[in-house]
C-alpha cells in the first residue's frame, strides 16, 4: 500500500517539529511536495518505493523552500517522518539527516541520489 500525505500533513508537521514555529512563505511549495510525491505516468507511480517518495518530499522542499527558514531541517524531519508512517523504521540519527539535507542544499543532489541514501536510513519493522 502506497500511502499518500497531504498539505495539511505537512503543515502540521511543520508546526509540532519546527523550533521557532517559521511561517509559511510558499505554499505552492507544500503543494507541489505533496503533488510530486504521488505523481504517476500512465498509471504508474514514478515513485514507486517509499524511498523514493520520502526523497521525493525532502529534495522538494529543501531545493524550494517553503518556510521562512528551517527549510533543511523541515525536508529531514519530513522525509523521516514519511517512513515512520509508512510503517519503516528509521534507524538514521540527526547528524545523518542533516548532512543529506545540506547537501541536498549546498550540492543539489538529485531525488535519485536522495533516495539511495534514505533506503540506507531504514529498517523494515
Amino acid at each position: 500500500m502506497i500511502l499518500y500525505i497531504d498539505r495539511a500533513w505537512l503543515l502540521d508537521l511543520a508546526h509540532r517539529s519546527l523550533p521557532g514555529d517559521p511561517d509559511v512563505t510558499d505554499f505552492g511549495t507544500l503543494q507541489a511536495a505533496v503533488a510530486r510525491h504521488a505523481d504517476k505516468v500512465m498509471d504508474r507511480p514514478v515513485h514507486p518505493e517509499v524511498h523514493h517518495r520520502a526523497a521525493a518530499l525532502m529534495h522538494q522542499l529543501i531545493r524550494v523552500p517553503a518556510l521562512e527558514h528551517a527549510n533543511e531541517l523541515f525536508g529531514a524531519v519530513v522525509a523521516a517522518s514519511y517512513l515512520t508512517v509508512s510503517g519503516v523504521v528509521v534507524t538514521a540519527d540527526f547528524k545523518q539527516a542533516g548532512d543529506l539535507a545540506e547537501r541536498i542544499a549546498r550540492n543539489g543532489l538529485d531525488v535519485r541520489m536522495v533516495a539511495e541514501e534514505i533506503k540506507g536510513w531504514a529498517g523494515r519493522g
